[in-house]
């Protein structure tokens, strides 16, 4: 059985690989925009993240080469912040990235993941599992400068809230309550209770060489 990583995150490939696993990694190609505004404005952050993740994990099923298709095991992630009764995705730009960091510095977010399991056999998809995990997270307050350099970097532009708790945003974090892994964007703990749900035990996903982090 083999598992696909239906995302282009390099954290949730990491934290993956961290735990053992090499997973195939097949990015979806749906439009999340479209996804969101078909929910409406009046959506639960938990309903959004779900659908995205579910509609990521949909897709990589019709995209999977025939022999992984055979049997395999799909895993689909989508996170955002919450903070202030708005959700936040990937900030795209530095204004928006600074924009952000200046309304979360020295304030506590939710940070949610949506986590969508699907597994294959034959090319059918023959079980679903959909549920969403939420870690608070407590944000420092970067000097003027430093938020500058972070920002120059480029690594909050591509990552949920503009920040990371692995990378250079680490530094930016005072605490967090919950669970990390779903901060850095794929709860171990919360798919292993989906998988055993779909009757799979975690070791059948483990690689006999895994891979460097």
């Amino acid at each position: 059985m083999r598992l696909v990583l239906a995302s282009a995150s390099s954290g949730r490939l990491r934290v993956l690989r961290h735990a053992g696993a090499d997973p195939l990694v097949i990015v979806s190609g749906v439009d999340e925009d479209a996804i969101i505004a078909a929910l409406g404005a009046d959506a639960q952050p938990d309903q959004v993240v779900g659908a995205l993740a579910a509609a990521k994990a949909a897709d990589v099923v019709d995209r999977l080469p025939a022999d992984v298709a055979a049997d395999c095991v799909i895993i689909g992630c989508d996170s955002m912040l919450w903070l202030d009764g708005r959700l936040s995705g990937k900030p795209g730009t530095p204004a928006a990235a600074r924009a952000q960091w200046q309304v979360m510095a020295g304030r506590t977010g939710e940070l949610y993941t949506g986590h969508a399991v699907v597994r294959v056999r034959d090319g059918v998809a023959v079980r679903r599992e959909l549920e969403s995990a939420v870690t608070r997270v407590r944000f420092g307050e970067p000097t003027a400068d430093d938020l500058s350099d972070y920002i120059d970097s480029g690594e909050p532009l591509g990552v949920a809230g503009a920040f990371t708790l692995d990378g250079l945003g680490g530094w930016f974090v005072d605490g967090i309550d919950g669970d990390p892994s779903n901060v850095i964007g794929l709860s171990l703990p919360l798919v292993r209770r989906m998988l055993a749900r779909a009757d799979i035990a975690v070791p059948r996903l483990w690689s006999p060489s895994p891979p460097a982090p």
